[in-house]
């Protein structure tokens, strides 16, 4: 894969001058491209991938480069934004606020006016200065670092589904797909790869592509996926790995912001539908040595290297417990379901899209594994950092490494992924080696703010169970 060298962000290390120069330089040179922008918003990313911020006039945005606060405590919230006090960053610490520094490199239009409004991307310090280590963000830095000091320089590309839909719900409240623009007609049979659907759509999703543009995303056009109103979009491979996860988050943004504007809903919500694919994030893996070899590749023999199969093994070995992070709610757990094309077991193969990794065809530069387990609604900082885990697990311990499954992986008896997401959570906790990985205090704010919600959850009566059981019980 062809990459570029990067200069590696640590804010803890940046002089002040010169990070206060190159930020006054970066809002220059953004003014002058975009001279009507009157306001910003400053966004930091909870551990659900949901943007927290505010928005600041455009008077104040020269003065943030000395930061801004937030309560650490945003990185302790449920999915509807609720504080989980059990994770201990809320009142028991005294709601204590962190500063928080403008990311450089962050600050672009916003898609929801890119003509009044920009957007900036912040990271917390702790109290001494440092990367706050719950921030999801920092967390995968930390990983992320770790691979760079051995030599080693990861290569991400992240895939996204997701679904438009109709605002309107159907007779019976359900969710439906969106009529065709200007028509009554509703498309409701799967049509994978179909030109039609992406001609029906043309105008919304030449909004997306558009707006990607303006916003400096290396997006490639979408796809129609197999379900009605299902697309995919890809982002373009990178040695930068918080920059492909910065891209993935404002894409999800964008997209919704857009679909907003053509008077429909979208979403990135792993099962929408009982009958429908559910939508995943597919991430794209290659490792290349300092001097941009690719180390996944044993180039005299065209075949896996010696090191990917360590790092195979690795993520293969950690995947049952990094399951509370790639299905990170109740939802996510409902994609795991048979003829879906979603595996529910650790396996690997080639050219097999029925298995969890799945190495693809390709050339021996851009030899790579796609890791296809993961949801659309999961946070893309966490998951990638879980799937570098996997592959530190496999280079740091030899561990066996099963061998590639050939036909359906999906009829095939392998080392099964909990598909229920409070035995997900059981499995995240009691695994130390991944926990040390993330992080210690990361991994208990993780686990009791996604024990919280799962609790809050079960609690619910359903209308499920009021029809089933109403009058039956």
């Amino acid at each position: 894969m062809i990459t570029q060298n990067i200069e590696v962000e640590d804010f803890a290390i940046q002089g002040e001058e010169k990070r206060s120069s190159a930020f006054q330089d970066e809002v220059s040179q953004y003014l002058e491209r975009h001279p009507l922008t009157q306001h910003v918003d400053v966004l930091l990313t909870d551990l659900n991938g949901t943007f927290r911020g505010k928005r600041i006039p455009l008077s104040a945005l020269r003065k943030i480069e000395k930061g801004c606060y937030f309560p650490a405590s945003v990185f302790a919230m449920d999915i509807l934004g609720n504080v989980v006090e059990e994770a201990g960053l809320g009142q028991e610490l005294g709601e204590p606020d962190r500063i928080c520094l403008p990311i450089p490199g962050t600050l672009t239009p916003s898609a929801s006016d890119p003509e009044h409004i920009g957007q900036l991307l912040l990271t917390m310090l702790d109290e001494d200065g440092t990367p706050f280590d719950v921030e999801p963000r920092n967390v995968l830095n930390h990983i992320w670092q770790t691979l760079r000091q051995r030599g080693l320089f990861p290569v991400v590309a992240v895939e996204l589904e997701f679904y438009l839909l109709d605002r309107q719900r159907d007779a019976e409240g359900a969710l439906q797909p969106p009529c065709t623009p200007g028509t009554q007609d509703r498309n409701i049979q799967n049509q994978v790869y179909s030109l039609d659907n992406l001609d029906h759509f043309a105008a919304v999703l030449s909004d997306i592509d558009r707006l990607a543009h303006i916003q400096g995303l290396p997006a490639d056009g979408a796809v129609a996926e197999s379900s009605p109103g299902q697309f995919e979009v890809n982002l373009h491979h990178t040695e930068n790995i918080l920059s492909a996860c910065d891209h993935a988050l404002a894409l999800k943004r964008l997209v919704r912001l857009v679909a907003e504007n053509h008077e429909m809903d979208a979403t990135f919500m792993a099962k929408p539908y009982d009958e429908y694919a559910g939508s995943g994030m597919h991430i794209h893996l290659s490792i290349l040595d300092d001097n941009g070899k690719n180390l996944f590749s044993n180039e005299e023999e065209g075949k896996d290297s010696a090191l990917m199969k360590r790092a195979l093994a690795g993520m293969i070995a950690m995947m049952p417990a990094s399951m509370a992070v790639l299905a990170p709610n109740i939802n996510a757990f409902r994609r795991f379901q048979p003829g879906m094309y979603v595996p529910t077991q650790a396996s690997w193969g080639h050219n097999n899209r029925t298995v969890a990794l799945r190495v693809p065809c390709s050339d021996a530069k851009n030899h790579r594994v796609e890791y296809r387990v993961a949801g659309a609604d999961a946070n893309p900082y966490l998951v990638v950092a879980t799937v570098l885990a996997g592959v530190l697990y496999g280079l740091d311990n030899i561990l066996p490494l099963p061998e590639p499954v050939t036909g359906n992986g999906l009829e095939q008896e392998g080392f099964p992924l909990p598909i229920r997401q409070s035995d997900a959570l059981q499995e995240f906790d009691q695994q130390t080696e991944l926990k040390r990985y993330l992080g210690e205090r990361f991994s208990h704010v993780y686990h009791r703010c996604k024990s919280d919600e799962l609790l809050q959850f079960e609690r619910r009566v359903t209308e499920t169970e009021i029809d089933w059981m109403l009058k039956n019980a």
